[in-house]
């Protein structure tokens, strides 16, 4: 059998309400709005980017369509890549958020950031050690999910089931 609730007095009534005020003066206010807008605007400058160097390496460049796709994956991430070195990155992540963590530079930044942090330790130790220590993860559930995804794929078509 659960306790009845006792009911609070007029001072614990008086002194509950002056705590909730002092939270509420004390508690940053939400930014949820504007965090969202910035992601979805750099998300979309990252593919913005993508698209121009697309257009501007089948245009000038001579890449083929094809490639194109391939040509926009290394270009960005090496981009990615130098921005992280440089620092720049990190200030571009702290102000859009998952704007800048979901396209395929955060996946560049994810791999260049740790192996950067520990440089000191050696080439061997520190940055091979250390590369995908982030992105690692990532990689191995990706893959594994794929596999799945593939193997149930599969067994539907063998099954008549798609």
């Amino acid at each position: 059998m659960s306790k009845p609730i006792r009911k609070l007095t007029v001072k614990e009534k008086h002194e509950y309400a002056r705590y909730r005020a002092l939270v509420k003066e004390r508690m940053p206010k939400s930014r949820t709005l504007l965090r969202c807008v910035l992601a979805f605007v750099t998300g979309g400058a990252i593919c913005c980017l993508g698209q121009f160097t697309g257009d501007v390496g089948e245009l000038y460049l001579g890449v083929s369509p094809e490639l194109r796709g391939s040509f926009v994956s290394v270009v960005l991430i090496g981009i990615a890549a130098l921005l992280t070195g440089f620092g720049v990155y990190d200030k571009i992540g702290r102000i859009a958020g998952a704007g800048s963590v979901v396209p395929i530079t955060g996946f560049s930044n994810s791999v260049v950031a740790p192996a950067m942090e520990h440089r000191s330790e050696g080439i061997v130790m520190g940055v091979c050690a250390q590369l995908f220590s982030i992105a690692g993860p990532v990689l191995v559930y990706g893959i594994t999910s794929s596999v799945i995804i593939g193997i149930i794929a599969w067994a539907a078509g063998a099954l008549g089931l798609s």
